[in-house]
């Protein structure tokens, strides 16, 4: 008896992943910076936890919400093209059959083959092949609005959780200091993660992320000691 090989490809996963990888990331990020910037300036640790928790509150809604109103725009412009298209295999269908045989030559197949093609595909779903050849629209590729939004905004809280816990946990007088290394291990794991996660290097997506984590930090330092107040 035959047996199907079945493959799985991590596009299958890029809908939520690009979505928590940036929710995870912004999270633990711009609230170890708030915190760190914020205990410079010689504040209590209740004023800092505080700070920290109201970031959290905001950043999560803000990445909900942005997210959620940068897909849904990627899927309303999917929307319109997809209802564009059907308009035309209705009123224009072999214009539309001569377009789909043109990209299929332009990938490499011969003219008479492309016809071919063009042809079986259309007559077992016309749309659905030019949705997938034309507009390069699939359904792992597709827009999905409220995913992106619940992924990055779970992501973010848990990120910003990590820097919250080390502040909790810090000796007085070193919340700086333990902030900012607790956060620089997990953004290196998290970078690392989100590489092998995608099927990247791990070693370059953890410094990549650590970088630029460790670059925030050390601005909103500079920023709060230039204020140096007690709150």
């Amino acid at each position: 008896m035959r047996r199907w090989h079945v493959e799985t490809h991590r596009t299958d996963r890029v809908g939520w992943l690009r979505a928590a990888v940036l929710g995870a990331n912004d999270g633990i990020i711009s609230i170890a910076g708030l915190l760190v910037g914020v205990a410079a300036t010689g504040a209590t640790t209740t004023a800092v936890l505080g700070s920290g928790v109201a970031g959290i509150v905001a950043g999560a809604m803000s990445m909900a919400a942005g997210e959620y109103v940068s897909v849904q725009s990627q899927a309303d412009t999917e929307r319109a093209d997809i209802a564009k298209e059907t308009r035309e295999l209705a009123e224009e269908p072999e214009h539309e059959l001569q377009e789909l045989t043109h990209i299929y030559v332009k990938r490499g197949l011969s003219p008479e083959l492309a016809v071919q093609v063009a042809q079986q595909l259309t007559a077992h779903d016309a749309l659905g092949a030019h949705k997938r050849d034309e507009l390069g629209i699939t359904d792992a590729l597709s827009a999905r609005p409220l995913q992106a939004a619940m992924a990055s905004a779970a992501a973010f809280t848990v990120g910003a959780l990590l820097p919250i816990a080390a502040v909790v946990f810090a000796p007085a007088g070193q919340i700086e200091v333990v902030t900012f290394a607790v956060t620089l291990v997990a953004l290196l794991g998290s970078g690392a993660l989100a590489a092998w996660a995608g099927g990247a290097p791990k070693l370059r997506g953890a410094l990549r992320v650590g970088f630029w984590g460790a670059m925030a930090m050390a601005a909103a330092a500079i920023i709060g000691r230039l204020f140096d107040v007690q709150v």
